[in-house]
């Protein structure tokens, strides 16, 4: 069995153990190999790094076997260095999950793990598949996991959020389903998304296969205006389900926009760009001030998330390798800073059982060592120099700044959108004078939350302070894909 493989069903073969423990008596035995399960899954991608070849756009540890062999259809597995951050981001913040739920989760503790390592396994899987039927498999496969998570262990509209997610990303890959088929039968009966780059398709086929795809990455993303099912799953949502739908689900609609609509209909992408760049644009100003009302610290992040990810997608259509690479860096960093964040919040959740910003204040003086942290995470979501929230917007800015100065200038308007409701957020919470008495008796974190949080903090220092093995891992296949994209595919 090869990583990749070992990367998708090592968590997966945890998480089915964990179901078959069936009550909560076992709930400490059932936390310890949840752990272990997430330790393992993590070693285990560790070397696609450490062995991974920079200077290459080709797909790297690659399986390849026959599945429904009467449709051509197989289990076809690779990464480059668009997609190998990504698994090890996965895989990474699965630990940290893990340990976050340690002491909160005392329900149903077997079924909460296992849903969370099964998850994990199937992103990973989303982010190796290079058969499109074994990528829409593995797509679709995530949102049951997660809708459970937010279902059973949610707040008190859970059933609400849970269906609302479900339909709006359900609806969304439908038409998706509709565009792999076509590509099926044009190819001459293949799934294999790399023969799909090169097909020789007409403007009207491009531009019909882009909007079907857009369907379904953007509702993932999500995109402005079919963002709106976020800030309702983010509130309902259970901690560890915030950070993991926040870091890691979300980049599933982006890394789409990557393997499929920009490399298979690359004309389509050239004339549409108009459009997601207004989007995108929309997503990172109109959005950044919708988080400035808020008074729920969860959708305020919520929405936060929203106008970060508006980086990703300007960046990877301004169509430039700062651009491009600025918003797979941007992935990588929202992963840690958004999940810090919503992780962060369920800290203070699990003290006090409100997310109201106005039901804290002072909590500097209950809470010293959190305070640290969270001002960390707070300066990293604005985009501080030194955290990972800094490169890639700053990247995305530059290669926006060289396209087009005006769509560089309203980009950047953002970060001071971002830097006000976060620090507003953070002043309201933390600083001043004791707020009242709940946050009077708060207790500063414990061993186990100073954990979780400092391999957060790591990881946003560790790519703000030396973001190079990021960049140098990705620089091959983004200028593949550029150079791809700039050659026409329409039929001669």
């Amino acid at each position: 069995m090869g990583l990749l493989s070992l990367a998708i069903w090592v968590p997966i073969a945890f998480g089915a153990v964990l179901l078959a423990f069936g009550r909560d008596e076992h709930a400490k035995g059932v936390r310890w190999v949840a752990l272990v399960g997430a330790i393992v899954s993590f070693l285990v991608t560790v070397p696609l790094f450490t062995r991974f070849q920079n200077g290459t756009a080709a797909m790297q540890f690659v399986e390849k076997t026959s599945w429904i062999s009467r449709f051509n259809v197989n289990y076809h597995l690779g990464i480059d260095g668009m997609s190998l951050w990504l698994v090890l981001l996965t895989s990474f913040i699965t630990v940290v999950v893990v340990i976050s739920a340690w002491e909160v989760i005392t329900e149903r503790v077997n079924q909460y793990m296992g849903a969370f390592l099964i998850l994990s396994g199937f992103m990973i899987g989303v982010f190796s598949a290079l058969d499109g039927i074994l990528f829409y498999v593995f797509f679709e496969a995530t949102l049951i996991p997660m809708y459970l998570i937010i279902g059973i262990w949610g707040g008190p509209n859970k059933i609400y959020a849970a269906f609302k997610f479900f339909l709006y990303t359900l609806l969304g890959s439908l038409l998706m389903l509709v565009a792999l088929i076509y590509l099926y039968n044009k190819s001459g009966g293949s799934f294999d998304i790399l023969a799909w780059h090169k097909l020789p398709l007409g403007s009207t086929a491009q531009t019909l296969l882009f909007f079907a795809f857009f369907a379904a990455f953007a509702v993932k993303v999500p995109m402005w205006p079919v963002h709106t099912w976020l800030p309702d799953v983010h509130v309902e949502a259970p901690t560890g389900g915030s950070a993991v739908l926040a870091a890691i689900m979300l980049k599933l609609g982006a890394y789409g926009f990557l393997r499929f609509s920009m490399p298979i209909a690359p004309d389509a992408s050239h004339e549409w760009a108009w459009l997601m760049i207004a989007l995108s644009l929309i997503a990172v100003i109109y959005v950044g001030l919708v988080a400035l009302v808020q008074q729920d610290m969860k959708k305020l992040v919520a929405y936060s998330s929203v106008a970060h990810m508006g980086f990703v997608t300007l960046g990877f259509f301004i169509f430039n390798e700062l651009g491009v690479s600025g918003g797979i860096v941007q992935m990588i960093a929202h992963g840690f800073v958004s999940g810090a964040m919503f992780l962060g919040i369920g800290v203070l959740y699990d003290r006090v059982h409100s997310r109201q910003i106005a039901d804290y204040g002072g909590v500097v003086n209950t809470m010293p060592k959190f305070a640290a942290f969270a001002l960390l995470f707070a300066m990293a979501n604005c985009g501080l120099p030194g955290t990972a929230g800094f490169v890639g917007e700053w990247m995305v800015i530059l290669g926006a700044v060289k396209a087009n100065f005006w769509i560089g200038l309203g980009a950047a308007t953002a970060l001071i959108f971002g830097a006000a409701y976060t620090l507003w957020m953070y002043k309201r919470v933390y600083l001043g004078p004791v707020g009242n008495d709940h946050v009077k008796e708060l207790t500063d974190i414990n061993a186990r939350e100073f954990l979780m949080l400092s391999l957060l903090a790591i990881a946003v220092l560790w790519m703000g302070l030396y973001p190079k093995p990021f960049t140098d891992a990705m620089d091959a296949s983004v200028v593949e894909l550029l150079r791809h994209m700039a050659i026409s595919k329409l039929p001669v």
